[in-house]
């Protein structure tokens, strides 16, 4: 089972500050953490490979600092993960984001394995749009559940996962076929502890690092 998790490094919002003349958020100086939501989907894709086996690859799109929290990723039991960096993703939008994650996910198929389920965060806590998730499942043509809890169950053998969502006025329960993907919210597991030989064997792993041309994506 290959899963793949999409992550993203935010500001600290404890620590925030926001520019008192353009009203935007002043991301020098701030420290940086892993999405909170990313963290809820990485814990589940982890708990999936643990029960049914197989790999999970982490996927971060920004600059070469992001790879701080590919290393963390890693550090938490993650098997690879793979950095998509380059100066013509500056200030991209939801949709460009979405555009080039789609294509990272797909080479990161080609080269590794297709995915069968990729997890995001429901959302950022930086932007709130909740948009790129099913931007990427609409670019590769995915299943997506969205605003999911937790995983109730998979049937490798009949390439199907069921779970269990929330919803205006309750919890859904959903049967879906495999590849899909899902986006978490916080739900009933907690992120792990990463040992200390995780954290020492993140610490010398290679980060595998794309940049635009490398995945695919052209002007």
């Amino acid at each position: 089972m290959h899963i793949v998790v999409s992550i993203k490094q935010v500001p600290d919002s404890a620590q925030i500050r926001v520019h008192p003349v353009t009203n935007t958020i002043m991301r020098q100086g701030v420290p940086t953490i892993i999405n909170p939501y990313d963290l809820f989907a990485l814990e589940e894709a982890l708990r999936l490979r643990d029960a049914y086996g197989g790999e999970v690859t982490v996927l971060t799109m920004g600059p070469p600092m992001a790879e701080d929290s590919l290393r963390k990723a890693l550090g938490y039991g993650a098997d690879r993960a793979v950095l998509l960096t380059d100066r013509y993703f500056a200030g991209s939008d939801t949709l460009a984001t979405s555009f080039a994650l789609s294509h990272a996910i797909a080479k990161i198929g080609e080269t590794f394995g297709p995915p069968d389920v990729v997890f995001t965060g429901k959302q950022t806590i930086d932007g709130d749009t909740a948009q790129v998730g099913p931007g990427i499942a609409k670019r590769l043509d995915l299943v997506q559940l969205t605003y999911v809890a937790k995983i109730a169950s998979i049937d490798l053998a009949a390439r199907e996962i069921t779970v269990e969502r929330r919803c205006e006025g309750g919890t859904q329960k959903l049967k879906s076929s495999l590849p899909c993907l899902i986006t978490m919210l916080e739900g009933t597991n907690e992120m792990r502890r990463g040992s200390i030989e995780d954290a020492l064997c993140a610490a010398r792993s290679r980060i595998v690092k794309w940049s635009a041309a490398e995945a695919g994506i052209e002007d």
